[in-house]
């Protein structure tokens, strides 16, 4: 792999994972909430590393190319950040940094899932694969172009765990005695999924009604 090629999607993807964003919001709320933010952060990277396989397969390029398709998924994407944005809002009077240990288990499965889903079924996840990626391989290498789309593949799912495991130990640092502004903190990460869903929602049907208006 060209190390000059490698170096700037480091740059790129790092830049990326910093940037705020659902799964910021996400890694922040599931903090807040659960004893630990380990199944957050886990799922979320377990999102990437499904597309991932989806690019080595070939198959997310597949997908980017069926409008159709990735309608459907958006529209997916898009009520599961409303549905997760919602819960989140309904909970933030009650943030805070414990769970019955008689749940625990259950509850760190669920968001563990919670949290591949929020990455996994984010079209925005998919196309930055598709898009990205192939950017930073070379033909010329000696490696093989799949073997060379899985390793920048999962340097981002790398990258984007580091990123997040700070964001959620900082947010935790710094809120834990303040359940004030873990709780207002809480009601923005919602507000913000919420806003999400609603945008990748406007995005798919505002054309949809405009072509049957006209």
């Amino acid at each position: 792999m060209n190390p000059q090629l490698f170096l700037a999607f480091l740059v790129v993807a790092a830049a990326l994972a910093c940037t705020p964003g659902v799964d910021w919001a996400y890694t922040i709320a599931a903090g807040l909430r659960q004893r630990s933010f380990v199944p957050a952060v886990a799922g979320l990277c377990g999102g990437y590393v499904l597309h991932t396989v989806l690019l080595v397969a070939g198959l997310a390029a597949v997908l980017a190319g069926m409008p159709g398709v990735l309608g459907w998924i958006t529209l997916a994407g898009a009520g599961y950040l409303l549905w997760l944005g919602v819960g989140t809002l309904r909970s933030w009077r009650g943030a805070s940094f414990s769970v019955d240990a008689a749940g625990a288990a259950g509850t760190q499965l669920r968001t563990f899932l919670q949290g591949m889903g929020t990455s996994g079924i984010n079209p925005k996840g998919l196309l930055f694969y598709v898009a990205l990626i192939p950017q930073f391989v070379s033909s010329e290498a000696a490696l093989p172009v799949p073997v060379q789309s899985g390793l920048l593949g999962m340097t981002f799912v790398a990258l984007a765990g580091l990123v997040y495991t700070v964001v959620a130990l900082l947010s935790r640092t710094l809120l834990q005695s303040r359940p004030g502004a873990a709780r207002a903190v809480t009601l923005a990460s919602g507000i913000i999924m919420v806003a999400l869903g609603a945008v990748l929602l406007g995005e798919q049907l505002l054309p949809f009604a405009a072509s049957h208006i006209q």
